[in-house]
């Protein structure tokens, strides 16, 4: 994966990483029967989230905050089918509890990266000269 100098973001990367090396194996005892629906869903999102997390520390200003927005819709669904593996007791309680923490420490990092960025695009947006900003808008 290509990196920047945006040794900050690297959390949100070794996060991820952890996260995916423990979801993965989990995820071999869940019902056979929804290995290809639900069970890849969740591991459909969790690889696409970790892929836009890339996207977006390979691009900058409104296209990185594009990127971002993209990762946060599939960190959603990440959530959404974790929390129905647990409904459906494929997981129990402390598994919950852990995966949980994980996406929500994901979550957070993902938020602040979000904000750090619009203040970035904010920041240039005032720092660009008058004439600039009317003709390119």
């Amino acid at each position: 994966m290509a990196m920047d100098d945006n040794s900050e973001n690297l959390p949100l990367f070794g996060k991820t990483y952890d996260f995916l090396a423990w979801l993965a194996p989990l995820s071999n005892n869940f019902p056979r029967a929804h290995r290809t629906t639900t069970t890849k869903r969740l591991l459909d999102a969790a690889h696409n989230f970790l892929e836009r997390a890339v996207d977006a520390n390979n691009v900058r200003g409104a296209a990185r905050l594009a990127a971002l927005d993209a990762a946060n819709a599939e960190l959603d669904k990440v959530r959404l089918y974790f929390r129905l593996a647990h409904h459906w007791r494929w997981i129990n309680p402390g598994q919950y509890k852990h995966g949980a923490a994980y996406i929500g420490d994901i979550g957070r990092l993902l938020g602040g990266w979000q904000r750090a960025t619009k203040r970035q695009l904010a920041a240039q947006t005032e720092a660009a000269p008058a004439g600039a900003r009317k003709a390119g808008g």
